[in-house]
């Protein structure tokens, strides 16, 4: 199967703010395919890289990009255009997940739970936003990755400092209601949902030090629900990430609270790819290796989009 490949990109780093962690996903990638015999080069993406991508010869790409620019929707345009096959979800379903707002809407209109929310400004009343939404609120940039910009906030007056804080990543900053209880992650594979991951960290909420960074950061897999239990968390994902026109691979992110109730965060469709990433560690659980899990990936490409 190698040679069906061809010659592959391996999209990585690229302009946003999560670059330094996309390095290391797609360095990651590269090394896996390489180790299977697969013609893999990486490619670290600038504004060129139509040019390098044609230049290249390439047959497919194979995107390890995080945040904007890569898992928006935008290269993924690109590869349509230039008519490259490429790993994970579409155009729609990349820009419809990495808008945080529009992912909720959708989920809204489909009938899944999902935190209630407000789009803030600098003319909010921050006062009235924590009586409707209650505290403690997230407060988070639209469309960022990786829990940059994200703060729990507990009283009302440091609402205009975190909307300042996330106004620095992204135009369009949201507020959610936070959920009290326990987090977990949900992995897909094609038509296969992975075991479910419980993660557990000392820190406010799971955000960038505790994803990237810290050595505190806990993962349960087995997750510790009921079998049962975790059938239905994995259903309400996959249902999730069809919602979003999500494809080929991808991860969803859902909070359950004290009640035992499921609500939806987020839904990522190119999840990180390093030592620290949740994807690869709920492949592992289900007796699937790094390399394995990359070729997979890769695998998708060969099939017809619809």
């Amino acid at each position: 199967m190698n040679k069906d490949f061809g010659k592959v990109a391996v999209l990585m780093g690229g302009p946003s703010a999560e670059r330094e962690v996309s390095l290391v996903s797609g360095g990651a990638v590269y090394e896996a395919l390489r180790a299977r015999g697969v013609d893999a080069h990486g490619v670290d993406v600038g504004r060129d890289v139509a040019k390098v991508l044609l230049d290249g010869g390439f047959d497919r790409a194979f995107i390890a990009l995080h945040g904007r620019f890569g898992e928006d929707g935008v290269v993924q345009g690109l590869c349509e255009a230039l008519e490259l096959p490429y790993t994970g979800s579409g155009v729609l379903g990349s820009a419809l997940a990495m808008d945080k707002v529009r992912s909720k809407q959708v989920w809204q209109a489909a009938g899944l739970p999902t935190p209630a929310f407000a789009l803030l400004d600098e003319h909010s009343d921050w006062g009235l936003l924590a009586s409707e939404l209650g505290l403690p609120l997230a407060v988070k940039p639209v469309r960022e990755g990786s829990s940059l910009g994200a703060t729990r906030v507990t009283e009302a007056a440091a609402l205009p400092a975190a909307y300042r804080a996330a106004r620095q990543f992204d135009s369009q900053v949201m507020a959610e209601a936070w959920i009290e209880g326990e987090e977990f992650t949900v992995a897909i594979l094609g038509e296969q949902v992975l075991p479910v991951i419980r993660l557990e960290t000392p820190r406010d909420f799971y955000d960038y030090s505790a994803k990237y960074e810290a050595d505190d950061t806990h993962y349960h897999c087995p997750c510790g629900l009921p079998a049962e239990t975790e059938s239905t968390l994995q259903a309400l994902a996959l249902r999730a990430f069809a919602a979003l026109d999500g494809r080929g691979w991808g991860r969803v992110d859902v909070m359950r609270d004290g009640a035992g109730r499921p609500w939806l965060l987020e839904s990522n469709t190119v999840p990180g790819l390093t030592g620290h990433s949740l994807v690869p560690m709920a492949a592992q659980a289900a007796g699937i290796a790094f390399d394995e899990l990359v070729w997979r990936i890769l695998a998708q490409t060969l099939e017809a989009r619809d």
